[in-house]
């Protein structure tokens, strides 16, 4: 087999140590590898470049397509954003993929059966990171859902399950609440699931969902989730496997994949040979099985759970009368190399060489839908007195559109409101053509000049369509 050329980062804090052991494991268990090294992280930051990434690092990165990364450091302070959530973004590695499996008895879990895939969406939602500062008293953040993230991670999550022999694909939102966005998602699982008669199907809201798989992980497979939901629900599915720090993670794109540890870079413990490598060689396992290497990750990841079955244990996981030994990360990688030849007796071994490659989804767009705009909601800053004396003074703007409603944080607070209603200094103030007619943007652009008239601070707009005839938007509670 021909040698792949990746990309290496060794991170911050823990990061050197861990990688060197994963590095020495893999390349001792066959892997054909040529590694160019590259600095990423802290260092960068604080040199001046606010990105933490230079561009000979992205141009590595670009052209060998695959890059192994250690933890690193975000500086605090100073606006350094997370160097993690722009690679994903940037190289559109739409999913992230976190298995999570149980080691009971060598590692000590309250749920010996649970193995679970997470399959997260990794560039949209929450985490694409756009907020303001609208009022002195409120800021936004905006969740952006998309069609195409939608179906190429609900489909990806579909082909995975298929590959790898999975049953069942769950799909966890909060649709009952956000309607339009998680509603979207939902919408595209069931419009996907009927492709795929031979994997069962369900849907979970995402606070119950995620009860029960802290409770009965058993009852559940893959699962498919958005950015922020699938983030948080990862972390709880490692830890209630044994250890977060056992957790490795592939993120997965049309030409590019990374592969890291779920957890971070722990500068307290770093330069003392203690941490657990094992996070990170997961995620080069991963990687291995990518490449197309399935033969070298089957034989890495039997030997180390051959080496847990012997009790050779980092301190993060060494619990006396289960464990024999404890050893620091050299040690422990030493251990795995000697076992590289070995197959575990009790944890069920692994076999990737059966494992099917599948295709990457690719998005076809379908026909524009009729798209007429119905209305316009207006948010105001306002501290001037009650709901009731700030519709006055707002039917003032009343011309083609007509002011019908006025929300306060999503409840409807004129007309007809309740006085017991808290409200800020941030309002959404809905405006729609009588009889629910169309609008033209010129409606709009006089709402906007007489406000400028009356004194009234508009500090955004949004624009209210309908797509084929179905609302696009969503209704205020209590409307």
């Amino acid at each position: 087999m021909i040698e792949k050329r990746i990309t290496v980062a060794k991170g911050d804090g823990i990061g050197p140590e861990i990688m060197d052991a994963t590095l020495a494991i893999i390349k001792a268990a066959g892997a054909k590898l040529e590694i160019e090294e590259i600095e990423v992280g802290e260092k960068v930051y604080l040199s001046g470049n606010t990105s933490g990434i230079s561009g000979d690092a992205w141009d590595s990165i670009r052209n060998n397509k695959v890059f192994l990364k250690a933890p690193i450091t975000t500086p605090q302070g100073g606006g350094y954003k997370s160097l993690n959530v722009t690679m994903r973004k940037s190289l559109g590695l739409f999913a992230n993929v976190r298995p999570c499996v149980s080691y009971d008895p060598y590692v000590r879990t309250k749920h010996p059966e649970l193995d679970v895939v997470i399959i997260r969406e990794n560039e949209e939602d929450l985490y694409a990171g756009i907020e303001h500062q609208q009022t002195d008293e409120v800021v936004q953040c905006l969740k952006l859902i998309s069609r195409p993230g939608c179906e190429k991670i609900i489909r990806y999550a579909f082909e995975y399950a298929r590959a790898y022999g999975r049953k069942k694909v769950s799909c966890f939102t909060k649709d009952n609440i956000m309607k339009q966005t998680d509603g979207m998602f939902h919408k595209i699982f069931n419009e996907i699931a009927p492709e795929y008669p031979d994997i069962e199907t369900d849907h979970w809201i995402i606070d119950i969902g995620t009860a029960r798989l802290a409770d009965t992980p058993e009852i559940f497979d893959v699962i498919v989730t958005l950015n922020l939901y699938g983030d948080v629900l990862s972390d709880i599915t490692a830890q209630i496997s044994g250890s977060v720090g056992l957790g490795g993670s592939a993120n997965i794109g049309a030409s590019c994949s990374m592969f890291e540890a779920v957890h971070g870079s722990a500068p307290d413990i770093a330069g003392k040979n203690i941490a657990n490598p094992s996070g990170l060689l997961k995620g080069a396992i991963l990687m291995l099985n990518h490449l197309g290497q399935s033969d070298v990750a089957t034989k890495v990841e039997n030997a180390w759970l051959v080496t847990l079955e012997q009790g050779i244990h980092t301190g993060d996981i060494f619990k006396e009368g289960i464990s024999t030994r404890k050893v620091g990360t050299a040690e422990f990688a030493e251990a795995v190399i000697s076992n590289l030849a070995n197959k575990p007796q009790y944890l069920n071994a692994v076999n990737y060489e059966t494992g099917a490659d599948f295709p990457l989804p690719v998005y076809k767009r379908s026909t524009p839908a009729n798209k007429v705009l119905k209305g316009v909601d207006v948010f105001v800053d306002w501290s001037g007195g009650t709901p009731d004396d700030l519709g006055a003074i707002l039917q003032n703007l009343n011309g083609n559109a007509e002011l019908i409603m006025i929300t306060n944080r999503g409840v409807k607070v004129w007309p007809d409101g309740m006085e017991e209603t808290f409200c800020t200094d941030h309002w959404r103030c809905r405006y729609q053509a009588p009889d629910n007619a169309d609008l033209k943007k010129e409606d709009i652009l006089e709402i906007l000049q007489k406000a400028i008239e009356h004194k009234v601070d508009v500090i955004k707009t949004e624009n209210l369509y309908e797509f084929d005839g179905v609302r696009g938007y969503s209704l205020g509670q209590g409307q």
